[in-house]
């Protein structure tokens, strides 16, 4: 009689997976001792999942995606731990992108949790104390592996019961990326990015167009006026309106098209070439009229002192006649 045994199952993890050298060599460093590894990244307004597909497309591994808009704009509506230097909740962040991927682990069989997350490299977010509050704040204690500083941090479950050697992990701290060039060359990785932040919630100068739109908004924005705050020139007028005006002709086609598509309000010059401007929300007509007034100071109005600028309403078109504004007079609006 053959004696037929069942082979052992197949370790899985499931690894966030942001596109960044750190994430790519955490999946190699757990896969090189034989465990299968897929990737999860978000996608929000604030940050894009494109650099995530482009890598995992360069180390062969299948990537889920999921939308995290609903939970990041909770978060900096009321970040539990605070922001960063911007308006960035990092630790709120990660906490619920970990117990988000914790969910999937258990409803997909995967067996752990890994980030490619460094001890000390950012001194803000990932400290030791703001890793053990990411690891308790997201339920995922003991199933959560950093496999960079695994070494230097307290034994997952999965570690300890002998599904991931932990021997074979790594011990980097720091913000030296001498270690990581080190298996780079191992690994045989040719494309990986730059180190850079990647999310909108920490260019400032994003953030002071965001903290306007959440400080004159209740509750949570929505998602397309969110999107809208990627526009570059933006202005909240004195009796509390607010618009984007156009940089170049590309913006102004976009932003027609978006007044169009969305019935908004939109301002544009008629008798000089000059840019569109996109109305957001309300508007009362004393700023409609500052609005006409700081974009036909934009225009090539050359000697030219009375502008004439069309008006397109959701209920009617009409057509206004402004003095260009002065540039120190509207100055102090822009966001």
């Amino acid at each position: 009689m053959t004696d037929v045994t069942t082979p052992p199952r197949k370790v899985r993890g499931i690894s966030l997976f942001s596109g960044g050298l750190d994430s790519m060599l955490a999946v190699c460093v757990l896969r090189d001792q034989g465990i299968e590894m897929d990737g999860l990244v978000f996608k929000s307004p604030f940050f894009s999942p494109e650099g995530a597909i482009k890598a995992a497309k360069h180390l062969g591994i299948t990537l889920h995606i999921l939308d995290f808009t609903e939970t990041i704009l909770g978060l900096v509506r009321n970040p539990p731990h605070g922001f960063g230097g911007a308006m960035n909740p990092c630790i709120d962040c990660h906490a619920n992108m970990i117990a988000a991927a914790g969910a999937f682990m258990r409803e997909h069989g995967y067996d752990f949790v890994s980030t490619g997350e460094v001890l000390n490299q950012r001194p803000m977010s990932q400290n030791r104390r703001s890793l053990d509050t990411v690891a308790k704040s997201s339920g995922l204690e003991g199933y959560l592996i950093r496999p960079l500083s695994a070494q230097l941090l307290d034994p997952s479950i999965p570690e300890q019961d002998g599904r991931v050697d932990r021997s074979r992990l790594c011990a980097i701290q720091g913000r030296n990326r001498q270690p990581q060039m080190e298996l780079v060359q191992r690994f045989g990785i040719k494309e990986f990015p730059s180190p850079a932040g990647g999310c909108l919630l920490t260019e400032k100068g994003f953030c002071r167009k965001l903290r306007d739109l959440f400080d004159h908004t209740d509750g949570i924005p929505e998602v397309r006026d969110v999107e809208l705050m990627k526009y570059p020139r933006q202005f909240r007028l004195p009796d509390g309106g607010r618009i984007i005006v156009g940089r170049n002709r590309d913006d102004n086609k976009r932003l027609k098209a978006l007044a169009a598509k969305e019935n908004r309000t939109i301002l544009h010059t008629v008798n000089i070439p000059g840019p569109t401007a996109l109305v957001i929300g309300e508007i009362p007509e004393s700023d409609l009229q500052r609005a006409a007034a700081i974009i036909s100071n934009y225009g090539d109005k050359g000697a030219l002192t009375e502008i004439i600028v069309k008006v397109i309403t959701p209920t009617e078109t009409k057509e206004v006649t402004v003095q260009p504004l002065p540039r120190e007079t509207y100055e102090p609006w822009m966001l």
